[in-house]
């Protein structure tokens, strides 16, 4: 029994495309009387007519009448029966025509969607520089030689408001060859001495840099020995303040100032000669205005015109060690040192420089791997510190050498009565209203 509609079994089919047609041409498509469902009265009847139905075609005679098509293989524009499918303006799918509303012409490229793009290059942007100053922090870090260790030194004075520093400018000629000791005319001395020594306090009323004169005469106090751990008890014995740091080294030093001035020291930091040299170098020279009558100093190399100048690191550092040329000898090299120290600071806190990592990695590099700190220093640290210098420089601080009353045995005395009001002042955190020499 043959399940196929009348006229549509396979032995009735015709010259139709499929099994058994001989015909190369495919059948037409089939009406679908579920979509092509003419409207009321289109077949003439009347108010809620139906269509009459279209009859099986005879016995062989083919398929229904269909639409007509086009050249190209599809219907013409106009609806067929009263009836558009919407397949060739693309609203099968939703959309409007090859050029319409919410489609695009075949093979036109999107356009770019440039809130998402500035999006992921911001992101981009922001996790490279996180990742480089982490980076960056960590191996700045890593380079601090923390020798100093600041819990051996005993009988320590309360800490105040702020935070001191004690900055050390050492005679050390570690790891210099004899070139550069001539280059630099340092000499060949063995061991090392504190060149030039400085108080930096840091506050929220003006930061002070005060100069300690090498010269200056001071007590020794007792004291535990950095090496031996062994108690050295105080005799009273009076001498140059850099003895100290010949004698046993920073712990020495620190507890010396700090029991000749009652200061607490919060944190120590030293460069040698080569370290200051090659941080100068890094940061393409300083510039400095020499006084009249310029500068000429046969055992430090000094020999400057007078007037504003740029230095490189080997002229800077005999700049700072100048000391026959002057007058007043030590105390106006101090006032030099202050001076140069500063406008270092200066020129390393300037965007030219923090900005520029072809400036910045040399300068940190050449100071980090010479400078001695304390135990418990850190980046953030030695960053107050360097932007302390700098606002000295610039006029928002004061510089000053440490108040002397006048000398013994060839030392500068300190004037006690001015030294406790500084201290005081210090300690408070207030705005210093002390003169030095």
């Amino acid at each position: 029994m043959n399940d196929w509609p009348e006229a549509w079994s396979d032995e009735n089919r015709g010259d139709r495309y499929g099994r058994g047609s001989a015909s190369a041409q495919p059948e037409g498509a089939r009406a679908m009387r579920q979509v092509r469902r003419p409207a009321s009265g289109a077949y003439g009847g009347g108010p809620g007519q139906s269509a009459p139905r279209q009859s099986a075609p005879p016995y062989g005679g083919g398929v229904p009448q269909q639409p007509a098509y086009g050249n190209a293989g599809y219907a013409d524009d106009t609806a067929v029966d009263g009836y558009d499918s919407g397949y060739n303006t693309g609203q099968v799918y939703g959309g409007g025509g090859p050029a319409g509303p919410g489609g695009r012409a075949r093979g036109e490229r999107p356009a770019p969607n440039w809130r998402r793009r500035i999006k992921w290059t911001a992101i981009t942007v922001v996790t490279v520089l996180v990742v480089t100053t982490i980076g960056t922090y960590f191996w700045a870090d890593s380079k601090l030689n923390r020798e100093v260790d600041l819990s051996k030194v005993i009988d320590r004075p309360d800490g105040g408001e702020g935070t001191n520093y004690l900055i050390v400018g050492s005679d050390s000629r570690a790891g210099m060859s004899a070139e550069e000791k001539k280059k630099l005319h340092t000499g060949s001395a063995e061991g090392k001495r504190t060149d030039s020594m400085m108080i930096l306090h840091t506050g929220s009323n003006g930061d002070t840099l005060i100069s300690l004169p090498r010269d200056s005469d001071v007590e020794i106090p007792t004291f535990v020995g950095s090496e031996s751990g062994k108690t050295y008890k105080g005799t009273g014995r009076h001498t140059k303040l850099n003895a100290a740091y010949a004698e046993d080294g920073p712990e020495l030093l620190v507890r010396t100032v700090e029991y000749n001035t009652g200061l607490r020291i919060d944190h120590y930091v030293e460069i040698g000669f080569a370290g200051f040299a090659n941080i100068v170098d890094a940061v393409g020279g300083v510039e400095i205005t020499i006084p009249k009558g310029g500068m000429k100093d046969t055992k430090s190399g000094a020999d400057f015109e007078a007037g504003k100048q740029t230095l490189n690191g080997e002229e800077a550092l005999a700049f700072v060690r100048t000391r026959y040329a002057l007058k007043a000898s030590d105390l106006d090299r101090t006032k030099n040192q202050q001076k140069f120290l500063a406008a270092l600071a200066n020129q390393v806190a300037t965007p030219g420089t923090v900005l520029n990592p072809f400036k910045l990695y040399p300068t940190m590099s050449a100071g980090l791997d010479t400078l001695i700190v304390d135990k418990d220093m850190g980046l953030f640290d030695l960053a107050d510190m360097f932007w302390a210098m700098k606002s000295v420089n610039s006029g928002d601080g004061k510089s000053m050498n440490m108040p002397i009353s006048g000398s013994a045995n060839g030392n500068l005395v300190w004037d006690k009565a001015k030294v406790k009001t500084l201290v005081d002042e210090l300690k408070n955190d207030e705005k210093v209203t002390v003169s030095g020499n």
